[in-house]
C-alpha cells in the first residue's frame, strides 16, 4: 500500500516557523530600540557650564628656547556658578593662569597658558585638561607647533 504524504502539513509548519521568526526578529528590534539611553540636550542640564572660543591654538614655528604665551577664552554659558577646581598640564615646559574665583553665568573668563621650548624639537602638542564643577566637567585644549633648532649666532 502506498504511503500519502500530506502537503498541507508542511505549509502549515513552514507558516508557524515565519511567525516564530518574525516574532523574534520583532523581539529583537523592541529590545534594541529601548536599550537606547535618550540624548540629553546640552542646553536643558541645569548647572554650570565651560564652554571655550577655540580649543587649540596652533603656534606654528619656533627656536628652540622660545616661548609661547596665548589665552583661551571661555564662556560660563550654563545656569549657575562656574568654579574651576584644577587645571592640569602634560609637562612642566607649559604653565598656566587661570581664574580662582567663580564664573558667573553668562560672563567669561581667561586662561593664560605660557609654553616654555627650551629642550624640545619638532612636532608638539601640549594638552591642558581644566576641571570644574561644570556639567562638562573636564574640558581639553592643546597648544600645537613645532620647533626648530635654536638660531645660531651671527659673528662680525
Amino acid at each position: 500500500m502506498p504511503v500519502v504524504v500530506e502537503k498541507t502539513s508542511s505549509k502549515i509548519t513552514n507558516k508557524n516557523m515565519k511567525q516564530v521568526l518574525f516574532t523574534i526578529l520583532a523581539l529583537f528590534v523592541s529590545v534594541a530600540v529601548f536599550a537606547q539611553k535618550p540624548v540629553a540636550e546640552k542646553s536643558t542640564q541645569a548647572g554650570p557650564r565651560i564652554t571655550f572660543e577655540e580649543s587649540e591654538y596652533n603656534f606654528g614655528d619656533i627656536y628652540q628656547g622660545d616661548k609661547v604665551e596665548h589665552v583661551f577664552t571661555f564662556e560660563n554659558t550654563g545656569t549657575e556658578p562656574l568654579i574651576l577646581t584644577n587645571v592640569n598640564v602634560t609637562c612642566g615646559c607649559t604653565a598656566t593662569d587661570w581664574p580662582r574665583n567663580p564664573v558667573a553665568p553668562g560672563d567669561t573668563a581667561q586662561l593664560k597658558v605660557t609654553f616654555n621650548s627650551a629642550g624640545k624639537m619638532g612636532g608638539q602638542t601640549k594638552v591642558i585638561t581644566i576641571i570644574s564643577n561644570a556639567v562638562n566637567s573636564q574640558e581639553r585644549v592643546k597648544m600645537v607647533g613645532n620647533i626648530l633648532p635654536p638660531k645660531k649666532e651671527e659673528t662680525k
